[in-house]
């Protein structure tokens, strides 16, 4: 059930309604709310849900008695079965055939035949976010961050909460518990506040995301060979715009959705390409990710507080795990392995010449300008689906000499260039929109939200395609 499929256009109100009918009810609200995300979830195929429900049961028993004792040691021990049976699930569905093939070319490399033969395990959907927050659950009650709950239902629906259970943003328990205990409220002006930021996100997914993906990118990639010089600049140009668009719609629908609840969720994107390191991009990129990856495996390594050198070593498992944790092949691996030496780099340049603290303009744009190419060439390996790929895109940005993209129709320039203008124009833009449209009266604001469908309808003429980050 995809957030800009029809069906979820009736899911999302009927289960509004029905949530506000039993509001009163904190059990009964609680319920509406964890059927509901069943029914989500098990949209796209049953069974998984059972994983899901597994995670969830399984690290609410060990928090329970976890907090039942104070035995350091036992605590320990409880926190470390949640951590092997979280990541063996993960290891296991998301896994296998890496660990596998990998065996197998090890094996011929040292002269030990092994055999690959590609292992039929459906990956269940979201898997990636479902194991971080588990984890981050378990975690918390273990260092005493948060408190271990005693209802399984408030667990679960931690755990399986539709608006982001599929691509996060990943919530922390000490975050999200807190407001199951609040007494149900949503006032009209954040209802309306919660509308507009599902249209905002639909807006992004259909007339910008998907639109690059079907007139550019998805062609690009799959045939760099047919296309010249300037249309693959385009084309990885315009999948840098589009991942940040795709990504930031889902995070934007959840929030909003969530809101209509009277649930909040933190920020997930804080124009990332505007920042002028790899440090800063990572702390506005996927926010939930980055200070999840920083807390629970960058810090538990020693962060910063050892040497230099295991500082950089910190840094460089801490993204390889990461992308890794984004894909389970050795290309995402080199994907995180390139931020990885991105970041040491920074910190090298950092500890030699101490944080510019007032950098003369011409700096601060060649400082840009060399993060976002860094981060727009990473993105080849990143979307290119095999090593071969990624060799003819990169080989495919070399000058040709033809100063001619016949494909790059003026539709696909103009979403690009107004995808570009929004996402460098001012940042309190949607602030001040969405302060405009709640003072708006409701006739008004219904007929804007309308205005909105119908423009989706009328210029999304292709097939919609789903989150991108759903593959995770």
């Amino acid at each position: 059930m995809l957030f800009h499929s029809i069906q979820f256009m009736v899911f999302l109100p009927a289960v509004f309604l029905l949530y506000w009918a039993v509001a009163g009810h904190a059990a009964l609200r609680k319920w509406v709310l964890l059927l509901a995300s069943a029914v989500f979830y098990m949209a796209w195929n049953p069974l998984p849900f059972l994983i899901v429900l597994y995670c969830a049961t399984a690290d609410y028993l060990l928090a329970r008695w976890m907090s039942k004792t104070t035995d350091p040691g036992r605590r320990k021990w409880l926190v470390t079965v949640s951590v092997v049976s979280n990541l063996g699930v993960l290891g296991f569905f998301k896994y296998a055939n890496f660990f596998y093939e990998t065996a197998a070319t090890l094996g011929g490399w040292i002269g030990v035949r092994i055999v690959y033969h590609h292992l039929d395990i459906l990956l269940p959907i979201g898997l990636s976010f479902v194991v971080f927050q588990t984890l981050s659950y378990t975690i918390d009650v273990y260092r005493g961050d948060c408190e271990a709950r005693k209802s399984w239902v408030d667990v679960c629906l931690f755990i399986s909460f539709f608006p982001q259970i599929i691509a996060g943003p990943i919530v922390r328990a000490s975050w999200f518990m807190p407001q199951l205990d609040r007494p149900a409220s949503l006032t009209e002006i954040d209802g309306a506040a919660a509308l507009l930021r599902i249209a905002k996100g639909l807006v992004k997914k259909l007339l910008i995301a998907d639109l690059l993906a079907a007139n550019l990118v998805d062609r690009v990639f799959a045939n760099p060979g047919h296309y010249t010089s300037m249309e693959i600049w385009a084309g990885v140009f315009s999948y840098t715009l589009q991942i940040y668009y795709d990504f930031s719609a889902y995070s934007d629908i959840a929030i909003g959705a969530a809101a209509l609840f009277g649930y909040e969720i933190s920020e997930n994107f804080n124009r990332p390409y505007k920042a002028r390191d790899l440090t800063e991009f990572w702390k506005r990129w996927h926010i939930s990710l980055s200070t999840w990856l920083r807390d629970y495996l960058y810090i538990p390594l020693g962060g910063n507080r050892g040497s230099k050198l295991l500082t950089l070593r910190n840094v460089m498992i801490t993204m390889v795990l990461g992308g890794i944790w984004h894909g389970a092949s050795w290309r995402m691996a080199l994907w995180g392995a390139v931020h990885g030496v991105g970041l040491c780099l920074t910190r090298l340049v950092w500890w030699r010449f101490g944080p510019p603290k007032h950098p003369p303009w011409w700096r601060v744009s060649l400082s840009w300008l060399a993060t976002f190419l860094a981060v727009m060439f990473a993105r080849v390996f990143f979307r290119a689906e095999s090593m071969t790929l990624a060799s003819k895109i990169f080989r495919g940005l070399v000058p040709d000499g033809l100063w001619q993209a016949p494909n790059v129709t003026p539709r696909v320039m103009a979403v690009i260039a107004v995808a570009t203008i929004l996402h460098f124009g001012p940042s309190d833009l949607y602030t001040r929109v969405s302060t405009v449209f709640v003072r708006l009266p409701i006739p008004v604001r219904a007929g804007l939200l309308l205005v909105i469908a119908v423009v989706i309808k009328n210029v999304a003429n292709f097939e919609a395609q789903p989150f991108i980050y759903f593959q995770f």
